[in-house]
């Protein structure tokens, strides 16, 4: 890459990124199975709706949601803002899924899986559960159609509110049930809202045959996070989970069962809190790979970390050091963490490993 996304230091690996690795990054195919809806807003479309509901957000404001600074304070209050603000028509949502879904097709994500937070929609932005999935939906199947990219929708929980209200949210998936809609997640502040707050919505959740995933260990927060996540909400997937290094017994029982780590190389936390010039060599994503964990990249909150999937991708390469191989196993960790059928998984690995193949050796003979 000739420019780093958003405020991440600049590459110490000695790297040279031609033309054909940036082919390559983008090349790759791709499965996205960490992206927040409302993170990856464009600014067009976030000023286009300021001015709209003539929401108190002066100009200033908004592009210093979209600047990184050199030292990161997040994006969760930018969420809040959205929610609060901005969104007062389920024609917004379906506005946001499709612009989304555009622009990670235009990477090669040929598949997404996304969050979306219903209790602000329903709660703040007043729009009915069933219409505001109806939209989304809506959104992911014309996205398919015009641009070729599959998805599902993952309603998660908003841990900073009432656990009795993730029990609701499960509800109104019940009631309104659609082949996107996959499963659950839990997002939003960890610090002091552990996932067993949340055990009865997970339960229900996986009676009614969702499928459940969870951020955990992202915040810095203890292994036991990961570990309470893992073995009583039986999550599928876990969302970041860096945590799970202090504790190797633990993370060789999660290789053993094969679960996939989304993880983010953007990640807020470790760009605040880890110095610029060891922040890649510190960051314990690095360390998960030699524990027999299956990672696998992805952008989190696109448009407002200033990162898209290819340079997702290329920053495990030339800032965490990744080999060539390495990006071809996260390829098929993708593959196999997603919520699709066993069919459409055997397509995919059968199909992408020679397209990924083809890409890199344009790599090796430069």
């Amino acid at each position: 890459m000739n420019e780093t996304p958003g405020n991440v230091p600049a590459s110490r690996t000695g790297v040279v990124i031609t033309p054909a690795h940036r082919a390559f990054f983008q090349g790759i195919p791709k499965v996205e199975l960490h992206c927040h809806l409302l993170g990856a807003v464009r600014r067009e479309t976030f000023i286009a709706l300021a001015e709209r509901t003539r929401a108190p957000i002066e100009r200033d404001e908004i592009e210093a949601f979209y600047t990184r600074g050199e030292k990161p304070v997040g994006v969760l209050r930018i969420l809040r803002a959205l929610d609060q603000y901005l969104l007062t028509d389920a024609a917004d949502l379906h506005r946001l899924t499709y612009e989304y879904l555009e622009d990670a097709a235009a990477h090669n994500v040929r598949h997404s899986e996304f969050f979306w937070n219903p209790t602000g929609t329903v709660r703040v932005s007043k729009i009915a559960y069933p219409d505001a999935q109806a939209a989304i939906v809506a959104a992911i199947r014309d996205a398919s159609h015009d641009f070729g990219i599959s998805a599902r929708l993952i309603p998660s929980i908003d841990r900073e509110a009432d656990p009795d209200e993730a029990v609701e949210m499960v509800e109104w998936m019940k009631a309104h049930r659609a082949d996107e809609v996959a499963g659950i997640g839990i997002d939003y502040r960890e610090n002091d809202r552990p996932p067993e707050l949340f055990w009865k919505a997970y339960r229900n959740a996986r009676n009614a045959g969702f499928r459940t995933t969870a951020h955990a260990g992202e915040f810095g927060m203890p292994w036991r996070n990961v570990e309470t996540a893992v073995d009583l909400l039986q999550v599928d997937r876990v969302d970041h989970g860096y945590t799970i290094v202090d504790n190797p017994e633990l993370a060789a029982r999660y290789a053993e069962r094969g679960i996939v780590f989304t993880v983010v190389p953007t990640n807020s936390y470790y760009l605040r809190t880890l110095p610029p010039e060891q922040w890649a060599e510190l960051h314990p994503m690095r360390r998960m790979p030699s524990l027999g964990l299956r990672i696998h990249p992805n952008t989190d909150d696109p448009t407002l970390h200033k990162v898209n999937p290819s340079e997702a991708w290329a920053l495990m390469f030339d800032h965490f050091g990744f080999g060539v191989d390495d990006l071809r196993q996260f390829m098929l960790n993708g593959v196999e963490g997603a919520w699709v059928d066993d069919a459409t998984k055997a397509e995919w690995r059968a199909n992408w490993v020679g397209a990924f193949d083809a890409l890199a050796g344009g790599i090796a003979e430069k």
